[in-house]
């Protein structure tokens, strides 16, 4: 539902609207089931955050007192990438592990095969 009347904001004019009752408690679900972020309603439908959380305070069962967190998804999408990237950083590791173990075999397989010593041994009689 919109209405005629128009509203100056900064430096545009925006057209007034009302979302009906039935909207507002379908993205409260959302928000509650974590479909969507008040965030990503707030730049989708062009409403402030302020908006959005009257919304959740009125057609939800969170009362005003409490402290609601929502934001919390981009902290859990953070981690979970952060999460990815230690995977990745581990199995790169694992990678450059394995290559110095096999070059040290390398070294070991060639001293023995022309009897000189490659490797600088530390510790050994002067």
């Amino acid at each position: 539902m919109k209405s005629e009347t128009t509203v100056k904001s900064k430096f545009t004019l925006q057209a007034r609207r009302n979302f009906s009752e039935e909207f507002k408690k379908k993205k409260v679900q959302e928000i509650k089931a974590r479909l969507t972020r008040v965030s990503e309603i707030c730049k989708e439908y062009q409403v402030s955050s302020a908006a959005v959380y009257k919304w959740i305070y009125r057609y939800s069962d969170v009362k005003k007192k409490e402290r609601l967190i929502i934001e919390s998804e981009s902290d859990t999408r953070k981690i979970e990438q952060l999460k990815l990237q230690i995977a990745e950083l581990e199995r790169s590791l694992g990678q450059k592990q394995i290559q110095i173990e096999f070059l040290s075999k390398m070294i070991d397989i060639a001293e023995e095969s022309y009897q000189i010593d490659i490797k600088k041994k530390f510790g050994g009689k002067r």
